[in-house]
């Protein structure tokens, strides 16, 4: 299929109350097990590359793989660009044919984060893309923060609407308690849903959930096996992913259990074949690994099937 636009799949995602998956690659072989996994459940899905990632194998190489690679599915494919924060690095992506950007200006005081994301989206809705972009600060909710430190990081549900009233966004990612990495938390997740779903009412948008990777256990225990070092690492869980779709969220980010599931099947590859030197045997269990994940985060969004909606 054509690539689509990012609002074409999230409109239909924020109507239908399901999340669609958002994935980041790298290279072929996380590509091909993203989309392969989506194909096989019937679920649209977004491909995502960060600022690293262009500057790893550049913005037109990244757009052509996953160009061809769409033509041979029959799900809506979206290439969206992770938190463009470098105004060159978004041109880049917007020329190369990205379908969907991130202008990520957070870190910004409010005026000049609404003055920057103004100003891609006047050049990007030009383009016919889709523009998305954050508010608030991802830095996971511990329990002995106070109300002060909580309403200083967490986004405001009024500035969230004055937000998006002043720079046309079409999808926002609100900070409600996650936070990027592996090592998000010092005890269970959690999320603030009462200020997420009052962000939900008042928008009306679809809603972002970053810093959501689920971390899974059995992935690190698997990595941990083999001499990664990945103590203490743990992510969103299953049942905090699920209430946060419901009151809301329809794209979901994932990076960091990709990146654990690559690491353990290389890592047991070359533990247990240490004459092995075909690229192949050892990066194609791994992407047999990312597809599970992948496959496994679609079932959680309650995207599966809903392809051709």
């Amino acid at each position: 299929m054509p690539i689509a636009t990012g609002i074409e799949v999230l409109a239909k995602a924020h109507e239908g109350n399901y999340a669609v998956g958002a994935f980041n690659f790298n290279n072929l072989e996380t590509l091909q097990a993203i989309l392969e996994a989506a194909e096989e459940l019937d679920a649209p899905v977004i491909v995502e590359t960060s600022e690293g990632a262009i500057h790893y194998a550049g913005a037109e190489m990244l757009y052509e793989m996953v160009e061809v690679l769409a033509r041979k599915v029959s799900i809506p494919v979206v290439i969206h660009l992770d938190h463009g924060k470098d105004f060159n690095i978004i041109m880049a992506a917007l020329r190369a044919g990205y379908t969907s950007i991130m202008i990520d200006a957070s870190s910004f005081p409010f005026e000049e984060n609404v003055r920057q994301t103004k100003r891609v989206v006047e050049i990007a809705h030009a383009m016919g893309v889709s523009v998305e972009a954050e508010l608030g600060t991802l830095k996971g909710i511990e329990d002995n923060v106070s109300v002060d430190e909580r309403d200083a990081t967490l986004i405001h549900p009024d500035q969230a609407v004055t937000f998006i009233q002043e720079t046309g966004i079409d999808y926002l990612a609100p900070a409600v308690g996650t936070s990027h990495g592996a090592f998000k938390y010092k005890g269970e997740s959690k999320i603030d849903y009462e200020r997420l779903k009052e962000v939900k009412r008042r928008t009306g948008i679809p809603l972002v959930l970053h810093g959501a990777s689920g971390v899974p256990a059995s992935l690190v225990e698997k990595a941990e096996k083999f001499g990664a070092k990945l103590a203490g690492a743990k992510g969103v869980s299953d049942e905090v992913l699920k209430e946060a779709v419901a009151c809301g969220i329809n794209k979901v980010n994932t990076d960091t259990d990709l990146r654990i599931a690559t690491v353990g099947a290389i890592r047991e590859v070359l533990a247990e074949h240490p004459d092995e030197i075909d690229p192949r045997k050892i990066l194609g269990p791994a992407r047999a690994a990312m597809k599970e994940v992948v496959k496994r985060r679609i079932g959680l969004l309650g995207s599966a099937g809903k392809a051709n909606l």
